[in-house]
């Protein structure tokens, strides 16, 4: 296993989000705790760990929905400090948070052009980007004159991915996208997952209790416990490491 002082192998790229001494606290002790990570450029990285860990908080913090109380987040070298979460947006961080959040009184194409306006100006760039997330998510190629209120929870959580997607952002942010899901939705939503960081360079930070699945498509694990890295190694080690698992990660 390696500890969080050891350097992964895949950090030999450049690095496209830098966490460096982040420290977060709503009330009382912090929630994270002098937090430094790296995370590379087109990596998967699973961010693994028990409910209270601070994986969400992790995340709300990167994406400016939380302030910290200390530390500095880059993205591709650009200090992200005091930046609102519009901007970051339009500096290319996007993030999909817990609950499969969809505008259910739109259509599956009306959420996905509302997800392209951030970034994407004209009509016939938004289309186009439509038309490409249409090839990766053939689910919502079908249905896409279907209100949001009238698809299944796997097709939500699908169009919330696809919605963030179609902004071609440079980091993506996401926040248990199995909750609730059945095995093959979760399945079929990773793998397009994959593809889409293997054919883009898209580099993915992913907070989830689905363990098994999320190691599945990761390069690297990075195991939170109480706020603080308690592990930080290529995928198939984390997953390979019994005392790790049982202590951490409950498989």
């Amino acid at each position: 296993m390696t500890t969080p002082t050891e350097t992964p192998a895949t950090t030999t790229t450049r690095t496209m989000l830098a966490i460096e001494g982040l420290t977060v606290g709503y009330a009382g002790a912090p929630v994270i705790d002098g937090m430094r990570l790296d995370v590379p450029h087109g990596a998967v990285v699973a961010l693994l760990g028990a409910n209270g860990a601070g994986k969400t908080t992790l995340l709300r913090t990167v994406s400016g929905l939380v302030r910290p109380r200390s530390g500095r987040i880059s993205l591709d070298g650009q200090d992200l400090s005091g930046l609102s979460v519009e901007d970051r947006v339009r500096r290319g961080l996007a993030q999909v948070p817990e609950g499969r959040s969809v505008v259910s009184e739109l259509t599956v194409e009306e959420n996905l052009h509302l997800g392209a306006l951030w970034k994407i100006p004209g009509r016939s760039a938004r289309r186009a980007a439509v038309a490409e997330v249409y090839e990766a998510f053939e689910p919502l190629a079908r249905r896409r004159r279907s209100m949001g209120h009238q698809l299944s929870g796997g097709e939500r959580q699908m169009l919330a991915l696809a919605r963030a997607l179609v902004a071609r952002p440079r980091v993506l942010l996401l926040d248990e996208p199995s909750l609730g899901l059945a095995p093959r939705v979760v399945a079929q939503l990773f793998a397009i997952l994959r593809d889409t960081a293997e054919r883009t360079g898209l580099t993915v930070l992913l907070a989830e209790q689905n363990v098994t699945s999320a190691l599945s498509i990761a390069d690297r694990g990075v195991v939170l416990g109480l706020g603080e890295i308690v592990a930080d190694a290529p995928a198939a080690e984390i997953a390979a490491d019994p005392a790790l698992r049982h202590a951490y990660l409950g498989f």
